[in-house]
């Protein structure tokens, strides 16, 4: 029998982190270390309170049920949750779950865009912005993000091209993999903008918890005006390091959220109840635990970046997220090229910029997820291998 896979396929290559699991095994096969920086995977634990609250609720038959929709429990959590945290109020109505945001992202445009509408999406950018609309038809269209201007998108000149043209566009901050974060007037601008332009905005917030220097993150919502055009899509992966539960949510522009509440009605009979009782753990409880986590991943961040600016390649601070963005070293014009010679030489494994967009070309992305004293031990292998110079 002749398989045909679906033209769709076609634009889908193996994935990175597929590509570089395969050679951390070469290297590891040898016997030797690797540090591996390359999955944004936390290596913290959840905290206690949540992992009991599972537990417990896996422990009775009747959660081994279809859930079919939130417990209310769960909404009323979310509720307390932005209303405590980003002085945002909701309705029940403006929630709904998601297994994460990266499935909520991947399935969303099924709900909002038909073929041939436009999307806008950033470059550098999660994979995912790009892949989701591209799955429901949709034309990408992607907006530019460099450094000269802070890796934030000139709306002006977007406007001009797609100005009442596009339908939808992404936004995330801080954003991976440049690990910067955008300023209150950004987002002042961008939502009267939307509004102007009618655009809808999906916000992804995935990192809003960890944001280093004393800056403390923001919901897109908590800007005047934001319900009208905007969603929001909040995890509880990184904040709780509740990623393998799989639990996010799409929050704001009630007609949005109830619309892809009905396509999922259709594919999804809910999400695993003992899930739901962990996530009511994690948001009611204490934030202690957020609070150390950040300053764990900030003095990541100092011990990476300004141990490799002192062997001399210039690694600037990464503002928020798990991760760190850099150009490649002097020396080097190949990023995929880079990493490959970087892990041979030292063990040390990290992620090709041009994975995350044309304008990733030339850079690369670490993820903060070994401890101080295993950065200082990988930049020491850095060190002594001479590939910096």
């Amino acid at each position: 029998m002749n398989i045909r896979p679906a033209k769709r396929m076609e634009d889908f290559e193996e994935g990175i982190f597929q590509v570089l699991n395969e050679k951390k095994k070469e290297v590891e096969g040898t016997g030797r270390r690797v540090y591996n920086f390359s999955v944004g995977t936390p290596d913290f634990k959840p905290a206690q309170h949540i992992i009991d609250a599972v537990t417990k609720a896996a422990s009775k038959p009747e959660n081994y049920k279809y859930a079919l929709a939130d417990l209310p429990e769960l909404t009323q959590s979310v509720i307390e949750r932005f209303r405590s945290r980003y002085q945002v109020s909701l309705k029940p109505e403006e929630i709904m779950s998601v297994y994460g945001s990266q499935e909520g992202i991947a399935h969303i445009g099924l709900s909002l865009v038909d073929e041939g509408d436009i999307v806008l999406v950033p470059d550098p950018g999660y994979p995912i912005f790009a892949i989701g609309p591209a799955l429901a038809g949709a034309e990408l269209a992607t907006y530019e993000l460099k450094e000269e201007n802070g890796y934030l998108p000139d709306l002006d000149a977007i406007g001009k091209e797609y100005g009442k043209k596009a339908k939808v566009m992404i936004v995330s901050y801080p954003l991976n993999p440049v690990c910067r974060t955008a300023p209150d007037s950004f987002y002042e601008k961008l939502i009267p903008w939307a509004k102007e332009n009618n655009i809808i905005i999906i916000h992804d917030n995935a990192y809003s918890d960890i944001i280093f220097d004393g800056k403390v993150g923001r919901s897109i919502l908590s800007f005047e005006g934001a319900k009208e055009v905007c969603v929001e899509f909040y995890s509880l992966s990184k904040s709780y390091n509740y990623t393998g539960a799989r639990m996010g949510f799409l929050v704001g522009n009630e007609t949005i959220v109830q619309n892809f509440k009905k396509l999922r009605s259709q594919i999804d009979y809910g999400t695993f109840l003992p899930v739901q009782y962990g996530a009511i753990a994690a948001l009611t409880g204490p934030d202690d635990m957020i609070k150390a986590q950040c300053k764990e991943y900030e003095a990541r961040r100092n011990a990476l970046c300004d141990g490799f600016t002192k062997l001399g390649w210039k690694f600037e601070r990464s503002q928020g997220t798990m991760f760190a963005w850099s150009k490649i070293p002097e020396g080097f014009t190949d990023d995929v090229a880079f990493v490959m010679e970087l892990l041979d030489k030292t063990g040390v494994l990290c992620t090709p910029g041009s994975s995350f967009g044309k304008l990733g070309k030339g850079h690369v992305r670490f993820a903060l997820v070994l401890p101080v004293e295993v950065i200082e031990e990988a930049l020491e292998q850095v060190k002594i291998s001479g590939i910096l110079g």
